[in-house]
């Protein structure tokens, strides 16, 4: 939301600012100036996207806890055993209500800033673990996750844009990909708690509640966390922006320089999109819904804005049609199913494979580069789904009884002992590719839109990625007994061999651009070309 008056408008050769916030004319012609991209980030940058990435370890731990809860339940909900639609509604409502949530969390954040969204977020994710600890029925519990949803919803969009925008360029990627680390690790945490407590009677309530912990954790510490110096500046807090990006770049040998040069590229913008809309007047600002749907025209009509929105929403898209969150929903029922000793200890390996290849993303993921990630990584993901689909096709696809069917008995789903290793083995290698690549890119997605349509297109992207989970949320258990477990990873398999193409086609190298600079990129074509010659130009 823009608080200016018309006068105080910025034209593209206003005086930057000082760190104080007064105005200046330094000049630096005749010294040498230090590039960025070799700065290696101060503590507050570290620090802040550590305390901003607890979000993530709330959202992992939410959608990795179901899986030990589903198995650990019993009848302690409405006094029965669950169903099949018990447990699909359980787990997709989630998804649905992010699904609400996310492009009204984008709205929200332009016009209140990133902090405060992430602030409401915390506290629908300590309401929704209290009111699912405390449920008794099955309808309270679908209501305990569905808050949750809402809380993922907003937090899974808001977060990545809130480091997106106070990251350097050079270490975006990685400062976005420590939010997968929490998520992933969340998860882990979420597999080693339900682990512990699954034998408890009742214990699934500890599992579920649990999460009010961290999240309280967070709300105290956004008490001290900034404000993004992008949002400022477009609502007309320029010395206040100024300050955060001195911080941002504190201990560079040219902080100074590289701060107020990022916000004459932010000021530019800013004077490039009122020119555009020279009619937002104050009083035409304060009409919200009149700037939302402007907003949106923009991002549809613009040739760039739409382009950068086909490629978020394709990855989103594809990142959860893949199939991958149908593990770690329901990895306790299909490994009980394959008559594992312990089903949510078998969860956790899966669990951990994806936060250590989290992990070796957020090593490689700006010098190897988000295309080359992907286009490594999905083939490897097909490869061990059908794979997956093969071995699935020697077991017993009658997945009536599994739910009920205790874990290790003798009524086994294949006499084949190996047949149970394979599987894990392939899903392994599937889940170690995914994190490398799908799992990560996707949330990147903050970097391809110009400042006026970020946190809109964002939102429009974050809602393809949460409708696509709640489709498999919901369908995983009935295709697994409709088409059968080999046909349904099948049908996974196939969704990562047309995303390598999509990837392939139109999805251009953002490694070290600036958030401006993409803009320009997708300004008339794809950008693929151009931006792999800027690649080469570059090694």
């Amino acid at each position: 939301m823009d608080t200016r008056h018309e006068s105080d408008r910025l034209d593209p050769n206003t005086p930057l600012l000082n760190l104080d916030g007064h105005a200046t004319h330094d000049n630096y012609e005749g010294r040498p100036i230090h590039s960025e991209s070799k700065y290696s980030g101060s503590r507050f940058i570290w620090a802040l996207t550590f305390s901003a990435g607890l979000s993530g370890l709330l959202f992992g731990y939410d959608t990795g806890v179901i899986s030990s809860t589903l198995v650990s339940i019993d009848t302690d909900l409405s006094n029965r055993d669950l169903t099949t639609l018990d447990k699909s509604l359980i787990t997709s409502c989630t998804s649905l209500f992010a699904l609400i949530a996310s492009p009204l969390a984008g709205i929200l954040a332009d016009k209140f800033g990133r902090r405060k969204v992430i602030f409401v977020a915390d506290a629908l994710f300590a309401l929704g673990a209290f009111v699912q600890a405390i449920s008794n029925e099955v309808w309270g519990m679908i209501a305990g996750r569905s808050i949750v949803g809402l809380a993922i919803g907003g937090a899974s969009l808001v977060t990545p844009l809130y480091i997106s925008e106070l990251a350097p360029s050079n270490m975006r990627g990685r400062l976005v990909t420590i939010l997968s680390l929490f998520i992933t690790g969340g998860q882990v945490v979420a597999y080693v708690v339900g682990w512990l407590f699954s034998s408890m009677h009742g214990g699934w309530r500890w599992i579920v509640g649990l999460g009010i912990l961290p999240a309280i954790f967070q709300l105290i510490i956004l008490t001290a966390l900034p404000e993004t110096p992008r949002w400022l500046a477009q609502a007309g807090f320029e010395s206040n922006a100024i300050v955060v990006l001195g911080k941002v770049y504190h201990g560079h040998p040219d902080s100074d320089y590289i701060a107020k040069q990022v916000l004459r590229e932010i000021q530019q913008e800013v004077a490039e999109e009122w020119l555009v809309h020279p009619d937002r007047s104050p009083e035409a600002s304060q009409q919200w819904i009149r700037s939302i749907l402007q907003r949106t025209r923009d991002l549809f009509h613009i040739g760039g804005n739409r382009r950068a929105l086909i490629i978020a929403m394709m990855l989103q898209g594809s990142q959860q049609l893949c199939g991958f969150n149908s593990l770690m929903y329901f990895s306790g029922l299909i490994f009980s199913f394959l008559s594992f000793s312990s089903p949510t200890l078998t969860s956790l390996s899966v669990a951990i494979t994806n936060f250590l290849f989290t992990l070796l993303a957020f090593a490689y993921i700006d010098r190897i580069g988000r295309r080359r990630i992907l286009l490594f990584s999905l083939p490897i993901m097909t490869i061990s789904l059908i794979a997956c689909a093969l071995a699935f096709s020697c077991v017993s696809s009658d997945l009536s009884s599994y739910p009920q069917t205790p874990a290790g008995s003798s009524d086994t789903a294949t006499d084949d002992p190996t047949l149970p290793i394979t599987i894990l083995l392939c899903l392994t290698v599937y889940t170690a590719s995914y994190a490398f690549g799908l799992g990560n890119v996707p949330w990147q997605q903050s970097e391809l839109f110009p400042l006026r349509v970020r946190s809109l297109g964002s939102a429009f992207a974050t809602a393809t990625n949460w409708a696509s989970n709640f489709i498999v949320g919901l369908t995983f258990l009935p295709m697994m007994e409709l088409l059968s477990p080999g046909w349904t990873f099948g049908t996974y398999a196939v969704v990562c061999a047309v995303s390598w193409f999509g990837v392939w086609a139109i999805y251009p190298e953002m490694s070290g651009l600036g958030l401006e600079e993409v803009k320009k990129l997708l300004a008339n074509d794809w950008g693929v070309k151009e931006s792999l010659m800027r690649t080469r130009n570059n090694a």
